[in-house]
């Protein structure tokens, strides 16, 4: 299996790319017809850049591009958007669960009501999730599932959620009992061949790469 190497903790921007990527072929036809084809399992891709970087922050990325250049995968989020909108700001995700506990952003996949909602308990109650917001769902380290949420939604007063969500969750890889997570939401990615580029020039480092996700089952 491939080392799950940590991103480099620091202020990432101002500017970062990070959507997901849904093949499709289109004709366009006579007759004023249309056929569209979906093709594969939609990705996400990202475009990291940080400036004014230390030389103890420059040499962090110099040793992330060792690994990840040599076989490393690492968990890719969207730094701008690190938590629910709700929650924005420099502090993690904390407070009390429903059903008794600490919450830290990890919650339990209760059910699966279709590819695109589905249950979430673990929660505490009157947990506030926007449209946009960002879910993970977990099987495994390396296998993970990153959406965004459709509609907004409100834990119950038991901790209970149901998230309208794009793209499909995989049902064939992915159940019940799964763990979701909140705090830095991510998916699986390793670095674009040829992508990161850390000119040396004192005093301060501006560092950018490209990241693609990559599958595991």
């Amino acid at each position: 299996m491939p080392d799950l190497i940590t991103l480099p903790n620091v202020v990432y921007g101002p500017s970062i790319f990070f959507d997901p990527i849904r093949t499709r072929s289109t004709s366009r036809m006579l007759g004023r017809r249309t056929e569209t084809l979906f093709r594969g399992t939609p990705y996400w891709v990202a475009t990291y850049a940080a400036g004014k970087l230390t030389t103890a922050e420059a040499a962090l990325f110099d040793a992330f591009n060792m690994v990840a250049s040599d076989g490393g995968v690492f968990a890719g989020y969207d730094p701008h958007r690190p938590r629910p909108i709700a929650y924005q700001g420099d502090t993690p995700l904390s407070g009390i669960k429903a059903g008794g506990g600490a919450f830290n952003g990890d919650a339990v996949l209760q059910a699966i009501t279709n590819p695109l909602a589905m249950v979430v308990g673990g929660l505490p109650a009157g947990f506030t999730l926007s449209t946009g917001d960002y879910v993970e769902v977990r099987k495994a380290p390396l296998v993970r599932s990153l959406h965004r949420i459709t509609a907004p939604a409100t834990a119950s007063g038991a901790g209970v959620v149901t998230l309208a969500i794009r793209f499909a969750l995989d049902t064939q890889h992915f159940a019940a009992g799964n763990t979701v997570h909140f705090e830095k939401p991510a998916c699986i990615m390793e670095m674009d061949e040829g992508s990161y580029s850390l000119p040396k020039s004192w005093p301060n480092y501006n560092v950018q790469f490209m990241a693609t996700e990559k599958f595991y089952s």
